[in-house]
């Protein structure tokens, strides 16, 4: 029978099955009970005080960036090689996105790039934590401490004015939504920025269906129950209640505070996330068991690869990318469709954001990004989730010797 590898399905057992029908069973299904010990466990998880549960990463990213006060007229540093969520979430609170190159040598945001773009309007920097490898913050911190000077606090709304008078420099708003349970020296992803974003939509490691959370670190003057007050008013129509406290004896009357958003996750979902709790640490280090199958394959052909796993920092294992010495584009296609002619889907992360239409239109090159562009042009990513088995990693490494030996 010949095989066929699916590129990246979610690892669902009968237990989440089972843990959905008893949230369905209890009549409870949007925000409840289930939601906020998910919130509870994830905030233990990476270290911080709170958490707050969303229906996507990038509703979590736009609160992040509302917490912080940011819109119109205030400028936000984002690297041109992400997925587009990393900058419509700042579009979305209408400030203006500026799009920084990566590194020469890996996906991630070149502090003196950053650097070189900070202007007095600068509000924010948003490094993007690609294939669940963190970034390194502390060269981003020291750049944005760096341009203190630069910085007069701001925000449109009293949460924003308290954390921005509390940090007096650019916040570090971490896209996080790879690195979920990925560490940088023994620091957990979500304790590194100061707000990260998560992501547990159903190509994560860790899924809740849809959703996400945000998480911040403690800002001097600024109260956590407050702020995480102020995230639920987001995304809930700026509701002064939800509806489990509504649901409390004689709690039928609730405020309008403003007329915010629509982003809160139900129990529905967060059922799955909690037995997905249950079951991470394992799911973590199969991913690190078939990187590690790969890399000596990769090593073994001389193909670059991320390095996931360092004395510096642990990766989450998200993606598996590679890069094929002296491709061109055309030649990096017709690698992939080999592949796919031997039952391996291939893809690509990501096709840099100067390259998008909707980027275009708004004047953004990719001639002014050549690192972001030189990392896409010869850039594969293989198949890397827990429901492969031996057998699977074994086919896809024997059928990627053969394409790239021109025995396919």
């Amino acid at each position: 029978m010949e095989r066929k590898i699916i590129f990246s399905p979610p690892d669902i057992t009968e237990e989440e099955i089972e843990a959905v029908a008893e949230a369905l069973r209890s009549g409870w299904i949007t925000t409840g009970p289930r939601t906020k010990e998910l919130e509870k466990e994830i905030a233990a998880y990476v270290g911080s005080k709170k958490a707050v549960c969303l229906n996507s990463a990038t509703a979590a990213e736009e609160c992040n960036l509302r917490a912080l006060g940011i819109g119109e007229g205030d400028e936000v540093i984002v690297p041109a090689y992400t997925y587009t969520a990393s900058a419509s979430a700042a579009i979305h609170v209408g400030a203006k996105v500026v799009f920084a190159d990566i590194l020469h040598d890996r996906p991630e945001l070149d502090p003196e790039q950053v650097e070189k773009l900070i202007t007095p309007k600068t509000k924010a920097v948003i490094p993007v934590d690609i294939a669940g490898i963190p970034c390194d913050y502390k060269k981003i911190y020291e750049v944005v401490d760096k341009k203190r000077d630069m910085f007069t606090p701001g925000g449109n709304n009293d949460s924003g004015k308290k954390i921005q008078k509390a940090l007096y420099r650019i916040a570090v708003v971490a896209d996080g939504a790879h690195s979920f349970g990925a560490s940088r020296e023994g620091v957990m992803s979500g304790s590194l920025a100061d707000f990260t974003s998560f992501s547990f939509h159903a190509v994560k490691n860790f899924t809740t269906a849809e959703g996400g959370a945000s998480v911040w670190k403690d800002f001097e003057g600024v109260d956590n129950e407050e702020l995480y007050h102020f995230f639920q008013l987001l995304s809930l129509h700026g509701q002064s209640k939800d509806a489990l406290a509504k649901n409390k004896l004689g709690g039928w009357e609730y405020d309008i505070i403003e007329p915010f958003y629509k982003c809160n996750m139900t129990d529905v979902c967060a059922a799955i996330g909690l037995i997905q709790m249950k079951r991470y640490a394992s799911l973590l280090e199969r991913r690190r068991e078939i990187i590690g199958k790969y890399d000596a394959v990769m090593d073994e052909l001389g193909v670059g690869h991320l390095t996931h796993y360092s004395g510096e920092y642990e990766s989450s294992g998200h993606l598996y990318i590679i890069r094929i010495p002296g491709a061109d584009d055309a030649k990096r296609r017709e690698i992939i469709v080999r592949m796919e002619e031997m039952g391996v889907p291939c893809n690509v992360h990501y096709k840099p954001l100067p390259m998008m239409s909707a980027y275009k239109k708004l004047g953004f090159d990719i001639k002014n990004y050549p690192n972001a562009y030189a990392y896409y042009e010869n850039a594969i990513t293989l198949p890397l989730h827990t429901k492969l088995s031996d057998e699977d990693v074994e086919f896809i490494c024997e059928s990627f010797k053969k394409v790239i030996k021109g025995e396919a």
